[in-house]
């Protein structure tokens, strides 16, 4: 589906006291697409704050007041209570999250700053990193950690993969898409919104595309190959902040018996077979999953067994035949989305680790992951500590996603993906 032109709306004021609104969907008037900065708008609103931080998240209850010229999805301009200029942010009063930072100082981001830091972007990825020598999939924008909150992008080959998760960003996708296609010098892109966009920012839209863009994307890593579905598939398509761990696991895989739990598309599993490891299993609940997890197998002339099946049921199915590994890799989907699921998740962690140490030999390998952003790495290692406990275990790596995945230091929720490798000596 084409995106909807930007046409100006009528505004809906908010001034004073900042109210929570309604939770129906936001009306297709808020979906249009417009351009980073509209010359005919006339003064930037301004938001003036209770308190100020340097995290780039502003929450409902630290704003004083608003403009009524400010709409779902405008450019603010952030005041401290002394009236100073704090920055510039993205106002949607349908979030908790009611304000995402962009910049700070007094220069507002218009066009030739949007431009600029998508370039500063991809010139990390491109020149510092170097990353196009080692893989044609990697990531570009990284949400807050390179200053664009609500906006992940990943480059799969010639396919530019965009995935929005705030409505600013959404109203934005059209213009960000065009101008890192053009960066990347790719002729493909498409824009996805992620998932709970009702929820947290009030709104529900279907994705678009460029014209012609492919169905299936092969791309490498390394010496391995995996087959991509841009339009299908988790989060953009693939996971590619794990791309240095499947790599890191093949040194612990030879003539070994290896399981990979909720294995998605067979990343890690595969690796495991190319290292030489002795038989691979590969579990995911996600019949289609399992379907690209297989062809990949083909793709890399891996041999692994893929069962689809619940990994908590089937580990558990496992510790009852009393079969062992010498590795487990242990990578399930997000467990902790808000505060709130902040006990249950940490519960879930704790039962999944538990079972999955039990079906590691003595002296064998369990890689554990999450990728719950709430969860911090402590927090994370403390409750793996306390579920495999009776195994003795200890740590030879705390790793994390990818150096394409930068973290800010004002953020350090950006610093989602948490990987635990554990010698269990007993």
């Amino acid at each position: 589906m084409p995106p909807r032109p930007y046409r100006k709306h009528k505004k809906r004021p908010y001034q004073g006291k900042v109210r929570k609104e309604s939770r129906l969907p936001l009306g297709d008037e808020y979906l249009v697409q417009r351009p980073f900065f509209d010359a005919n708008a006339g003064s930037t609103p301004s938001a003036r704050l209770k308190t100020t931080t340097k995290h780039p998240t502003v929450f409902r209850k630290r704003i004083a007041k608003v403009d009524s010229a400010a709409s779902h999805g405008d450019v603010v301009k952030v005041l401290a209570d002394s009236g100073e200029t704090v920055g510039y942010g993205v106002w949607n009063p349908r979030a908790e999250a009611t304000i995402r930072m962009l910049s700070w100082g007094d220069i507002p981001p218009d066009e030739s700053w949007w431009s600029d830091k998508l370039g500063a972007a991809v010139d990390l990825r491109n020149n510092m990193l170097k990353l196009s020598s080692q893989t044609d999939a990697y990531r570009i924008i990284n949400a807050e950690g390179d200053g664009f909150p609500g906006l992940m992008a990943d480059l799969y080959d010639d396919v530019l993969s965009v995935q929005v998760f705030t409505l600013a960003m959404y109203q934005r996708s059209e213009a960000i898409a065009k101008i890192l296609a053009k960066k990347l010098n790719v002729p493909h892109w498409i824009v996805r919104c992620g998932p709970m966009t009702i929820d947290q920012e009030g709104f529900i839209a279907e994705g678009f595309q460029s014209g012609r863009v492919p169905e299936r994307v092969t791309i490498r890593e390394g010496k391995t190959r995996f087959e991509i579905h841009p339009f299908e598939g988790h989060k953009t398509g693939f996971f590619c902040d794990q791309r240095e761990n499947r790599h890191r696991l093949q040194q612990f895989c030879k003539d070994n018996d290896v399981l990979d739990l909720c294995c998605y598309s067979g990343g890690f599993a595969i690796n495991a077979a190319v290292a030489g490891a002795r038989n691979v299993t590969g579990v995911d609940l996600d019949e289609e999953a399992i379907e690209f997890a297989k062809r990949n197998a083909k793709l890399n002339k891996a041999k692994v067994k893929f069962v689809h099946a619940d990994a908590f049921h089937y580990m558990r199915d496992m510790h009852q035949n009393e079969k062992r590994y010498g590795v487990v890799i242990l990578d399930p989907p997000k467990l902790i989305r808000g505060r709130g699921e902040m006990h249950e998740g940490q519960n879930k962690y704790f039962d999944f680790n538990q079972l999955a140490s039990s079906l590691v030999k003595p002296g064998g390998m369990l890689l554990t992951c999450s990728c719950s952003g709430l969860l911090s790495m402590s927090e994370f290692t403390m409750t793996v500590r306390a579920a495999t406990a009776d195994r003795n275990p200890r740590i030879l790596s705390r790793t994390g996603a990818g150096p394409d995945h930068p973290v800010q230091m004002n953020c350090l929720e950006t610093e989602y993906l948490k990987c635990l490798w554990l010698q269990l000596q007993s």
